[in-house]
């Protein structure tokens, strides 16, 4: 299975098809020609900046906003003409909207309520979605009563109580603090297996999308940038945006000097790198753009030799961030580089200003036109 490609061996039908999706809203463009197939019973996160588009993808395909242009095909069937309760999806908002003057039982029966079915049907179907989140002891609290981990559980349960196919998240942890976010996002996945349903998931912390994700969509200004599973989402970015997004890449403009097939040789800071085209097509004098992670970048002696895998620098100061260290190394042309490592002692630290070299693995850099 190749790289942002859903598992399409399953004799079932992708949960989610969006083809040549646009959403305008007068001038302004909140999606621009989106394509993307997404498996059933697959994790799947949409990640980007605030305003990028991925909350009104998220929202179309629940059936809350109309497309300008495109379709959206749900289990194999387009639902363009269908309301969003007509729909196999579920969604849990950011806010958790639960009615505050009922028990965390009655909040997560309401729909089926709603829907008429009977009162042992609805106690049998909301046991069991309370089991799942793990709130079966907490059954006659109420809102007010419960931490917000605990109140996002019970959203969840509401959600899931529907057998839904689809259940579409918008940014569901946003509000709680980063612990419990943490221990959220584990949660989030962990349900996700033992129920099986196809998870539609949007947030802008990288993090929590690394954490869940089956796959990773990567959206901003309206497009779909590049998509792929987490480990080849940050170790293997395609697209600049996606290296300078993603991570804590370092990233450096150069120009082509010579190109030769599976290789290049491009010109940096003053030094003359020699990268892999990863198939790329490159010309002579063409400028791209390079990414390094900063966990990739080691420190060397300024008097090191050189060669096509470093480049020469100035020390500027060190970030101590608890686990980890950064080292932060100006270039000649003002660039500043990163190096993040194992934090183990401030002893012998370069002065401010101390000439060293910067180096890496050839296999560490990647080249990108675009």
């Amino acid at each position: 299975m190749t790289k942002g490609t859903p598992d399409m061996t399953s004799p079932r039908p992708p949960a989610v098809e969006v083809r040549n999706l646009s959403k305008h809203y007068g001038d302004f463009v909140a999606l621009r020609d989106v394509n993307v197939t997404i498996g059933a019973g697959e994790y799947f996160v949409l990640l980007g900046p605030s305003g990028g588009g991925k909350t009104t993808l998220l929202r179309t395909i629940g059936g809350f906003h109309r497309p300008t242009s495109g379709e959206v095909l749900l289990n194999g069937q387009s639902v363009g003409h269908l309301p969003p309760d007509k729909r196999p999806t579920t969604m849990v908002f950011q806010a958790y909207a639960l009615f505050p003057h009922m028990t965390v039982t009655q909040n997560v029966g309401y729909g089926l309520k709603v829907a008429g079915l009977r009162k042992d049907k609805i106690a049998e179907k909301v046991d069991y979605a309370l089991e799942q989140v793990g709130l079966s002891q907490f059954t006659h609290r109420k809102p007010h009563e419960l931490s917000g981990g605990q109140q996002q559980r019970v959203q969840l349960a509401r959600a899931i109580v529907l057998d839904r196919d689809i259940l579409l998240l918008d940014e569901p942890l946003a509000a709680l603090d980063a612990q419990l976010r943490k221990d959220m996002c584990l949660e989030l996945k962990h349900l996700q297996e033992q129920v099986g349903i196809t998870f539609i998931h949007v947030t802008h912390n990288q993090e929590e999308a690394m954490t869940v994700a089956d796959r990773i969509a990567l959206i901003a200004n309206g497009n779909l940038v590049e998509c792929g599973n987490a480990r080849d989402i940050y170790r293997a970015p395609d697209k600049t945006f996606t290296a300078s997004f993603v991570g804590e890449n370092n990233m450096l403009s150069g120009k082509i000097a010579t190109a030769n097939g599976t290789s290049a040789i491009v010109d940096v800071a003053g030094a003359r790198l020699s990268v892999d085209t990863r198939g790329l097509h490159v010309q002579d004098g063409q400028p791209v753009n390079l990414s390094i992670r900063s966990e990739c970048v080691a420190i060397d002696h300024a008097d090191a030799a050189a060669d096509a895998h470093s480049i020469k620098g100035a020390y500027t100061e060190s970030v101590y961030l608890g686990l980890t260290t950064s080292h932060l190394v100006r270039l000649p042309d003002g660039t500043e580089m990163i190096s993040r490592v194992i934090s183990d002692t401030d002893d012998g630290l370069p002065e401010a200003g101390a000439p060293l070299r910067v180096t890496w693995k050839p296999s560490d850099i990647r080249l990108h036109v675009e």
